[in-house]
C-alpha cells in the first residue's frame, strides 16, 4: 500500500472530517472512516485494495477511539520508521461554529459527558494540539461551506497523485417519460427535424446512419451541435477541476428514439476523442412510439 498516497485525516470533533473523507472518497481514495490506530500496522500489511480506480488511501482516526490520544504517536511514529509515507490533514474549526454544529446536529461530543459541550471542545483542542503542530496540511473550515471545503481536500490530494479523472454520462431520453433524475445538465433538441413524421424513417433510431443524416442535415444542426461541444470543451475541465468526479449531460427529443440519440451519439464521441470515461447510455430508444 506505499505505493500509494497516503493520509490520516484527524481534527476537531465536528470540523468536517467526514466531508473530506467523502471529498477523497468521491476521488478515488479509498477511505476508512474511524480506523483504530492500533490496527493500522496490519492493515498497512494487506494488498492494495482491487480496482483500477483506487488513487490512494485515507483514513479517518479521532477521539472516538478512546486509545487514540494515547497510542497514535508512538504507531505513527514507527509507520514512519518502516519507511511508510503518509500525510496527516488536521481540520479545526471555531469555538462558537462548532458549538452551533453539535447544537444543530443534536450530536453529543467524544468529551461533552459530564463537563459540557464547550468545556469538551476545549478539552479536545487542547489534547490534540501535539498532534496538530505535527500535522502536514491544517484546514480552518469555519469560513468554509461543503463544497469550498470538498475543493480544498481535493486540491490537497490532487498535489500527491493525479486523481480519478471525470466520468461523463451522456444520456439520451425522451421528455414524454420524463427527466432522468441524475442529469446535471439537460439539452433540449426538439427544435430538429423530426424523422418521426416522415415514414420511411420512422421504424428507424438514432443510430442509423440515415437518422443521423436527416437530423444533422441542416444548418441549424451543424451550427448547433459545434456551438455545444465548443460548450461542453469549456465546461467539463471546470467542473473537473473544481473537484467534481460524476457529470450527466441529459439530451432530450419529444419520444427520445430518434433526434436526442443523434445528438448524444454525437456529444458522446466528441468528449471520447479526449477521455476513456465516458458512457453514452440511450434511456428511451426503445419506448413504443
Amino acid at each position: 500500500m506505499n505505493a500509494l498516497p497516503l493520509f490520516i485525516v484527524t481534527g476537531l470533533s465536528g470540523s468536517g472530517k467526514s466531508t473530506a473523507l467523502a471529498a477523497l472518497e468521491d476521488a478515488g481514495f479509498f477511505c476508512v472512516d474511524n480506523m483504530p490506530v492500533a490496527l493500522l500496522p496490519d492493515f498497512l500489511k494487506l494488498s492494495p485494495p482491487q480496482g483500477a480506480e483506487t488513487t490512494g488511501i485515507a483514513f479517518g482516526m479521532d477521539l472516538r477511539e478512546k486509545s487514540f490520544i494515547s497510542s497514535y504517536e508512538r504507531i505513527l511514529g514507527g509507520l514512519r520508521r518502516q519507511g511508510f509515507l503518509f500525510e496527516i490533514m488536521f481540520l479545526e474549526a471555531s469555538e462558537q461554529l462548532l458549538v452551533q454544529r453539535f447544537s444543530a446536529t443534536r450530536r453529543q461530543h467524544p468529551l461533552a459527558r459530564g463537563q459540557g459541550l464547550l468545556a469538551g471542545i476545549r478539552g479536545e483542542k487542547q489534547l490534540l494540539q501535539p498532534l496538530r503542530a505535527t500535522a502536514d496540511y491544517v484546514i480552518d473550515s469555519t469560513q468554509l461551506n461543503v463544497h469550498e471545503l470538498k475543493q480544498k481536500v481535493v486540491a490537497i490530494a490532487a498535489a500527491q497523485r493525479s486523481l480519478a479523472p471525470l466520468q461523463v454520462h451522456v444520456i439520451s431520453f425522451g421528455f414524454k417519460y420524463g427527466l432522468p433524475p441524475e442529469a446535471d445538465m439537460v439539452v433540449d433538441v426538439r427544435f430538429l427535424l423530426n424523422p418521426f413524421f416522415v415514414p420511411e424513417l420512422k421504424p428507424l433510431d438514432g443510430e442509423d446512419a440515415q437518422i443521423r443524416a436527416f437530423v444533422l442535415k441542416t444548418p441549424e444542426a451543424s451550427t448547433f451541435l459545434e456551438k455545444y461541444t465548443e460548450l461542453l470543451d469549456f465546461l467539463l475541465p471546470l467542473y473537473e477541476k473544481e473537484g467534481k468526479t460524476q457529470f450527466s449531460i441529459a439530451v432530450g427529443c419529444t419520444g427520445g428514439r430518434h433526434r436526442s440519440v443523434v445528438m448524444a451519439r454525437a456529444f458522446y464521441d466528441r468528449i471520447a476523442a479526449r477521455s476513456n470515461r465516458v458512457e453514452l447510455i440511450h434511456r428511451d430508444i426503445h419506448q413504443p412510439q
